[in-house]
């Protein structure tokens, strides 16, 4: 027995010397896969919200007296409440990208001359005149540092402004994970585009159950959702990947993806849904096809070209802008999935703000990856005691959110 002791004290010291190792190495792929991650979101991401503003705007219920701050993405939430004339809107981001595209779209619709340039301008694919639109009625209107990003030239030597005379919504992060999408489908025998020709709500599930649905039992689709990377495409961070992969016994998110496209294929009409058109068939439909999105509609047009001048575009954080607001100045606060990346610093820094310069009746909006709210246990309570979660609400209006990427939409309504 004292012969053996040695050898087993080593072997103790072998196997907290190989779990070292591993915990080593998971918190060098954990970097690894954050840095990634930061990397990909320098870029143009969202060309277009997917976020449904119609949902947003059933939450906050917008007045004129409003003051609303956002982050901006693609834009086209900032231009859906625009379209409810409040009276203010402060738009933020830390993407240059997104920064130029949302000043772009709002110079739009001040300075195109009726409302079919603007559709032709922001929802019509190869439509080669937009880069003369963009010369002769916005490029003299816009900021110097706007008008400088669009007329910048690429590794191609074509300026950015080309991408409206061909098709942007197959640009940016988001874009070209759909195409790689699209790809992994036809190397699977399956083109995702054929869902576009649906006539009716039946069909829609029948193209998912037969065709699309099948695709996720396969093992090179299981594969690759098991790793942290492909899903970054969506906006989804190392940290929530764990989160919503701790829910299969695989460890792989092609179940949760199942169920997300199947929410986007069947549970609304295709004519009404415009998200499923971007998904599947990489534009947005034509008038005889289906809706626009709300900021895009004749009805519409007017309220936000009267208006564009209400709303401010900030290269800054969340939090940034808060700190210079004063107390009680805001009404309504719409953070997209923002706090999905954000430590618990920073979510007790942002909520702080929001607290301070929250108004009577304020109201919080945001979405999460995963189907639960992150705040609980993570925002001090001396800070979420002042909001009340409207998780009856919350629920109710996550399943009419018509785009389908997210888990959650979540409401905070200030009740101190």
């Amino acid at each position: 027995m004292t012969d053996l002791a040695p050898d087993a004290g080593y072997g103790k010291k072998n196997h907290k010397l190989k779990t070292a190792l591993i915990q080593h190495k998971a918190l060098t792929l954990d970097g690894l896969s954050e840095r990634l991650f930061g990397l990909l979101f320098t870029g143009l991401v969202y060309p277009q919200i997917w976020e449904d503003p119609a949902v947003d705007m059933a939450a906050m219920q917008i007045r004129p007296e409003h003051h609303i701050v956002t982050i901006g993405s693609g834009g086209c939430n900032m231009l859906a409440y625009l379209s409810a004339a409040p009276e203010r809107i402060d738009v933020v981001d830390l993407n240059p990208h997104h920064i130029a595209l949302n000043r772009l779209k709002l110079a739009a619709f001040r300075h195109l001359p009726a409302h079919g340039d603007v559709v032709r301008f922001l929802a019509r694919h190869d439509v080669a005149s937009n880069v003369q639109a963009f010369d002769m009625f916005l490029a003299p209107k816009l900021d110097t540092a706007t008008r400088k990003y669009w007329n910048s030239r690429g590794l191609t030597g074509q300026r950015r402004i080309r991408v409206f005379g061909k098709n942007i919504y197959r640009t940016g992060l988001l874009g070209r994970f759909i195409s790689l999408g699209h790809l992994l489908a036809r190397l699977h025998g399956v083109d995702p585009s054929e869902l576009a020709d649906a006539r009716s709500m039946r069909e829609q599930r029948q193209f998912f159950d037969e065709r699309l649905a099948p695709l996720f039992d396969r093992p090179v689709i299981r594969w690759i959702t098991s790793r942290k990377s492909s899903l970054f495409g969506l906006g989804i961070p190392p940290q929530q990947f764990d989160e919503l992969a701790s829910l299969s016994e695989e460890k792989s998110l092609a179940g949760v993806l199942r169920q997300r496209l199947e929410k986007l294929s069947c549970h609304f009409p295709l004519k009404e849904n415009y998200f499923a058109w971007q998904a599947f068939a990489r534009r947005y439909p034509l008038p005889h096809e289906g809706e626009l999105p709300v900021y895009l509609q004749a009805s519409r047009h007017e309220t936000i070209r009267n208006n564009a001048e209400r709303v401010h575009v900030h290269h800054a954080s969340f939090t940034e802008l808060l700190a210079k607001k004063p107390a009680g100045s805001v009404d309504r606060y719409v953070l997209l999935d923002a706090q999905d990346w954000m430590s618990d610093r920073q979510l007790n820094d942002l909520w702080s703000e929001i607290t301070r310069t929250s108004a009577e009746g304020a109201v919080v909006i945001f979405r999460t990856a995963a189907e639960a709210s992150i705040l609980e246990g993570r925002v001090s309570q001396a800070l979420l005691g002042q909001w009340h979660y409207d998780a009856d609400k919350s629920q109710a209006l996550n399943l009419k959110d018509r785009s389908a990427i997210y888990g959650g939409f979540h409401i905070y309504r200030k009740t101190v």
